[in-house]
């Protein structure tokens, strides 16, 4: 049985854990905003489709280079990382309904970001400059650590089937955002996005797949979590 003195030496553990999650992907998250809003990181040699890419150079381009970042759904997965564990490092305790939600949605954008990005988008990539800093950092790095550091330290208890619903909301938001900016600029963050090539039914499948394949996550999650707590509960 834990003393409080073992108790106390845990949740220093989980904090420190949490706050080096949390400080890892706010690094990226500014990291690859200022080098995009700077310019900094190469262009694309070849631009299949519709896709981000194109934009004024220097000054004049700033903001829709940073607009366009701001739109991946990787970089989206890796706000919700740091926000979530941010406030996991200073309340560890609270366990409201919207520090859990953005826990869940932590764990499920991020490991969305990592398995579609390995099994999809890699072999296309070619890292470059800044990128090959960037995007392992943004695509597997702030994974582990934030999967790493709630499997071993928790919290135990937050995760439940009731919120799945509450886990789709953001990346609904995200979804909505990226198909009406593209409608209107004609450019779309991913291939799987791009409705110009692959028409709005072709799109609606895929994104289907993968909101699926989310709450299939999400709710693996959820069993785990519940079949730790009940451990940990039990005499």
């Amino acid at each position: 049985m834990l003393t409080t003195y073992d108790r106390g030496i845990a949740d220093i553990r989980a904090r420190r854990a949490h706050l080096l999650t949390a400080v890892v992907a706010w690094v990226g998250v500014v990291l690859v905003a200022v080098l995009s809003a700077t310019g900094s990181f190469a262009p694309p040699k070849d631009i299949v489709g519709h896709l981000f890419g194109v934009h004024p150079s220097g000054f004049a381009g700033a903001v829709s280079r940073l607009v366009d970042t701001l739109s991946y759904f990787t970089v989206w997965s890796n706000i919700v990382v740091a926000i979530a564990f941010t406030l996991l490092a200073r309340r560890p305790d609270a366990g409201s309904l919207v520090q859990r939600v953005l826990l869940l949605d932590a764990l499920l954008m991020i490991t969305i970001t990592t398995v579609v990005y390995w099994a999809l988008l890699a072999a296309e990539d070619t890292w470059s400059g800044w990128s090959v800093i960037t995007s392992p950092l943004q695509h597997l790095v702030v994974g582990v650590l934030a999967i790493g550091s709630w499997a071993i330290y928790g919290p135990r208890g937050w995760l439940r089937f009731n919120l799945l619903p509450y886990a789709l909301i953001i990346p609904m938001v995200w979804i909505v955002w990226t198909l009406a900016r593209g409608a209107v600029i004609d450019a779309y963050p991913y291939d799987f996005t791009d409705v110009a090539t692959l028409g709005y039914v072709g799109v609606a499948i895929r994104l289907v797949v993968i909101l699926a394949i989310g709450m299939a996550i999400a709710a693996l999650y959820c069993a785990i979590d519940r079949r730790r707590t009940r451990s940990i509960d039990s005499p």
